[in-house]
């Protein structure tokens, strides 16, 4: 482990800053909940995807092993009603937003995550953690559902902080016969001949949203976790609800016995007003890659703000941000016959993001960093501020890359590029070298050369 640095961060769960220490000194294990695949992500997703990934990128340059897991649920309610309206096959749905959403993010400069779970491959584990709480007294079975009984867990709210009428209010109670309580959640629910289910105990079905994550976590991480989080909007009920069901599947009373600490990114909005689709202002990430935004730029804007505060998504953010990132490929360009020699991140950002991950103080730096490279022209401070561009995603090609996107003359599609180099990365995972040369040899014939570094593969013209 490096010591010379202390990664501080806000713990939702304690309300507080505090000092980060892993469950294992040389090993820290994260989770954040990834997207239910129905459709296109949209740019408030995208924040989530992309402040845990500078989460990680961070603690692999402080811990000698990092696990950083991300799910995909691929059976939800959504799913089957876009099924229904478009005809098309569930497996087809989820699977096509699945590769959508791991290239749109990768256009960001979202790397994979160590595991990428599906909720369809872990029902077996979901099967057995509503096993457990039903033994323990937690859940119990009624018209072909299973729920949790939320008054048998006196530290439900925990997390949240809400009182008992703020949670029934607050989960959109459905008012159903086979409930005990208001505030009971489904665990199992049952499924007709039309929908997706397994078998179970309780008859044909399929398993609520909250109980996925709580299989898929323990089964990849193990329990505890020591950071687990996503956006704002599900610190209730889900998180709440995961907490409750791991908790109480294993008999405990002790929140940290699920996750540790707890990171929650704050709301996004669009030109000042939430995000809505009858406001016409629902704004996807693919749409703005489509548009020709570089993914760099979209990056950029979303690391503006402290990742615990709103951000507003506006053209002028956009335009200011295009124009950083333009001024540091300029610089980085005009540093071409500066000899490129190896350097650590400087200190300057390392505290920056190891204090609660402060991008706007790290953009301090990096600006600073920049003018000193430009100034000096020397090969250590273009090394410092290259290694501190990269360690928050940018400066990701080749200058001349940058400057020719959205020019007819060029044909370089950089989106196309990262969904490739996702592609073949898990053809390498797979063992699928045929296809992972097949990769190789088409970005070859364009003129794109890879490069697999410790950090993931790099490309340039």
């Amino acid at each position: 482990m490096t010591t010379k640095y202390v990664f501080k961060l806000y713990n939702s769960l304690a309300r507080e800053k505090q000092d980060f220490v892993p469950l294992e000194a040389d090993h820290v294990r994260i989770y954040a909940c990834g997207p239910t695949v129905y459709s296109y992500a949209h740019i408030g997703n995208a924040r989530m995807a992309v402040v845990f990934d500078v989460l990680q990128r961070l603690l692999r340059l402080l811990y000698p092993k990092v696990t950083y897991a991300s799910n995909i649920t691929d059976i939800e309610d959504k799913i089957i009603a876009a099924s229904q309206e478009t005809g098309e096959a569930i497996e087809f749905i989820t699977r096509k937003y699945e590769r959508i959403y791991n290239e749109d993010m990768a256009a960001l400069g979202v790397r994979l995550p160590d595991v990428q779970p599906r909720a369809t491959e872990t029902i077996p584990e979901m099967i057995s953690l509503i096993e457990q709480m039903i033994a323990r007294g937690h859940a119990y079975a009624n018209e072909g559902h299973v729920l949790f009984n939320v008054p048998s867990f006196p530290e439900y709210g925990g997390l949240s902080g809400r009182s008992r009428d703020d949670q029934i209010a607050g989960a959109r109670v459905e008012v159903a016969p086979y409930k005990r309580d208001p505030a009971d959640f489904v665990l199992w629910k049952p499924s007709n001949a039309d929908q997706p289910g397994w078998d179970s105990p309780w008859g044909f079905g399929r398993p609520g949203w909250h109980i996925e994550c709580s299989a898929m976590s323990e089964k990849h991480l193990g329990l505890p976790i020591d950071i687990h989080g996503g956006g704002a909007d599900l610190k209730f009920p889900h998180h709440e609800n995961e907490i409750a069901q791991s908790c109480c599947a294993h008999g405990s009373h002790d929140l940290t016995s699920f996750s540790k600490y707890w990171m929650h990114n704050g709301f996004l909005t669009v030109e000042g007003e939430k995000m809505s689709k009858s406001l016409g202002n629902f704004t996807l990430a693919h749409d703005l890659i489509e548009q020709g935004i570089p993914g760099e730029v979209i990056r950029y804007v979303l690391l503006s703000a402290h990742y615990r505060q709103p951000l507003d998504w506006s053209d002028s953010g956009v335009e200011l941000g295009q124009k950083m990132l333009d001024k540091f490929y300029r610089i980085l360009d005009e540093l071409s016959d500066v000899a490129d020699v190896p350097a650590d991140v400087p200190s300057s950002v390392m505290e920056a993001l190891c204090d609660d991950l402060n991008t706007p103080k790290a953009y301090a730096e990096l600006n600073a960093l920049a003018k000193a490279a430009q100034d000096q022209k020397t090969p250590e401070t273009k090394a410092a501020f290259v290694a501190a561009a990269q360690l928050l995603g940018f400066l990701g090609v080749e200058p001349a890359v940058w400057f020719s996107a959205g020019q007819d003359a060029s044909d370089i599609d950089a989106a196309w590029v990262e969904g490739l180099l996702v592609e073949r990365t898990e053809a390498r995972k797979a063992k699928n070298f045929a296809r992972s040369d097949e990769i190789r040899d088409e970005l070859a014939a364009k003129g794109i050369v890879i490069e697999d570094t410790p950090q993931g593969p790099k490309w340039k013209v």
